[in-house]
């Protein structure tokens, strides 16, 4: 039998420095960039799904997945020959406020990779307790492991910058858990999710090192980072770190734009759980909008303040931004530069979202009036509850003829979208019918047929994502042991631009039902 054979290269543990005594319980440690770590051996465990996709970006024949070897090492039940796992050493502002030091808590990288001219981290998501877990025991229950590996599948698939996800393994232990941090624990069936990105690497790496004045271990950690993730980066001294912390600043921003483009929420963009390389990283409490709501959180930590909102997400990057830039200023010694690409950070962004509003809306080029267009579509999204996946969805069926239609025909190709019929009576008709004649006007504008700005519609504005209710009803049906709808969304989601049209079920509103209901609607951290 063909056994499990990857090709494992020198990473962040053999390259800075690591506590190299294995201690699996919390700890203050310093100096140092991680601490090896042994997972902890799983009870029973079983691999419930796997990516293909990703095995083949690893260099894992398809047939091996189904192999004990594979269930053994990433399970945690085995460590891979000649490597050593290690939890990374990190702080971070916690919804605003220096947390200290936090770092990987229940999550172990396994080892790096090289494919094809690619490298790849391996980490395994709850499989036990590591120096940083502090209070907590290390481990992850099914639920949040599931919604783990499905989004960050789905977001690639989207076209969104993240990590990936390699396999779902149910380790047949309980865990014990507060959902809703209410008092009432109890437990839950356990899971691992391998977790794949070319790093792991966040601003709260950088930031730990220099609150405790570890300058030097900054340094290499910069450096290590730009010649293995930033190799375009041949400048030398301060102008290396100036044009690196560019690069992420550039990186960050789109990523933002990309999240706004397709209704995802984050729900903790605390500074520890933003990535080095500008990848989604992290999926903790996060949600799609189902109603275009700029107010609207999926975490139940954030429901007070609203601090990360799906309308403060771009401010709130930049202001984690501002904390990197702190972190990286001992070896820069300037902070006119940092300030110099805060302030592109701020006039390129509103140009930059027009141009992605544009394109959501079919438009060839960003006319000066886009603006105030877009504006006052985003003032009509607000003023009633309307479903932004659908509504971009089929606004993409408006011929430039539809302008001289009557203007119920116009209403009927966007009534879908709306989850009460009465926003579309009266004074509110009104106005959506005067937004969709300017619009109709501004197609006519353009030289694009109807069936060409159909298709470009239909490649930036997806059919399907992941929203909470669906991932919920996965959840509970994989605690019953019925995987069948895991399988299915999963396999739609490898998809979301296409019609699907056996699928078409999924195509619809968050039901009534999943309004207020706990895991279809918020979420807490509690994983």
């Amino acid at each position: 039998m063909v056994k499990l054979k990857l090709n494992i290269i020198k990473g962040l543990a053999e390259s800075l420095p690591v506590e190299e005594s294995i201690v699996n319980r919390p700890q203050q440690v310093s100096n140092i960039a991680a601490s090896l770590v042994n997972p902890t051996k799983p009870r029973a465990p079983k691999l419930l799904h796997s990516s293909t996709e990703v095995a083949k970006l690893l260099g894992i024949n398809n047939d091996l997945i189904k192999d004990y070897d594979f269930l053994k090492i990433f399970s945690g039940s085995e460590i891979y020959e000649g490597t050593k796992p290690y939890a990374m050493n990190y702080g971070g502002h916690q919804f605003g406020h220096w947390a200290g030091q936090l770092g990987d808590g229940r999550a172990i990288n396994l080892f790096d990779v090289e494919n094809q001219g690619q490298r790849w981290t391996l980490q395994l998501k709850g499989a036990g307790p590591t120096p940083y877990s502090r209070t907590a025991d290390g481990f992850a229950v099914l639920r949040s492991s599931i919604r783990e590996y499905l989004c960050s599948e789905a977001m690639y698939h989207l076209g969104v910058p993240t990590t990936r996800a390699l396999s779902l393994v149910k380790t047949g232990d309980q865990v014990l858990r507060d959902v809703m941090y209410d008092g009432h624990p109890d437990y839950e069936p356990g899971a691992i999710v391998c977790r794949v990105a070319p790093s792991f690497i966040r601003f709260g790496n950088f930031e730990i090192h220099t609150t405790r004045s570890e300058f030097d271990l900054l340094q290499k950690l910069t450096d290590f980072t730009i010649d293995n993730y930033f190799p375009e980066n041949k400048l030398e001294g301060k102008e290396k770190y100036i044009a690196f912390f560019k690069e992420v600043s550039e990186r960050t921003m789109k990523l933002m734009l990309e999240w706004h483009r397709v209704g995802f929420v984050h729900g903790v963009m605390n500074t520890d759980n933003m990535s080095i390389l500008g990848l989604t990283i992290d999926y903790g409490p996060y949600g799609w909008v189902d109603d275009y709501n700029y107010g609207w959180t999926p975490n139940t930590t954030d429901r007070a303040h609203k601090r990360y909102r799906f309308g403060n997400q771009a401010n709130i990057a930049l202001w984690n931004l501002v904390q990197l830039a702190n972190a990286l200023y001992p070896l820069v010694e300037d902070v006119t530069p940092f300030e110099e690409i805060f302030a592109t950070y701020q006039k390129d962004y509103r140009p930059a979202f027009l141009k992605m509003m544009t394109q959501k809306l079919g438009l060839m080029y960003v006319k000066e009036t886009d603006d105030s267009l877009i504006t006052a579509l985003e003032k009509l999204m607000h003023e009633q509850e309307l479903d932004m996946t659908i509504f971009f969805r089929n606004l993409s069926n408006f011929q430039k003829n539809h302008l001289t239609n009557h203007e119920d025909s116009k209403i009927n190709v966007i009534k879908d979208a709306f989850y009460f019929d009465h926003d579309l009576l009266g004074e509110s008709k009104e106005k959506w019918i005067n937004w969709i004649n300017q619009y109709l006007q501004r197609l006519n504008e353009d030289d694009l047929s109807d069936a060409q700005r159909k298709l470009a519609m239909n490649s930036v504005n997806p059919k399907y994502v992941l929203r909470n209710y669906m991932a919920q009803m996965i959840i509970e049906a994989a605690e019953k042991e019925d995987y069948g709808p895991l399988n299915e969304i999963y396999n739609l989601l490898q998809k979301p631009y296409e019609e699907q049209s056996d699928l078409e079920k999924w195509f619809v509103k968050r039901p009534d039902w999943a309004r207020n209901k706990v895991g279809a609607s918020m979420l807490s951290c509690s994983s």
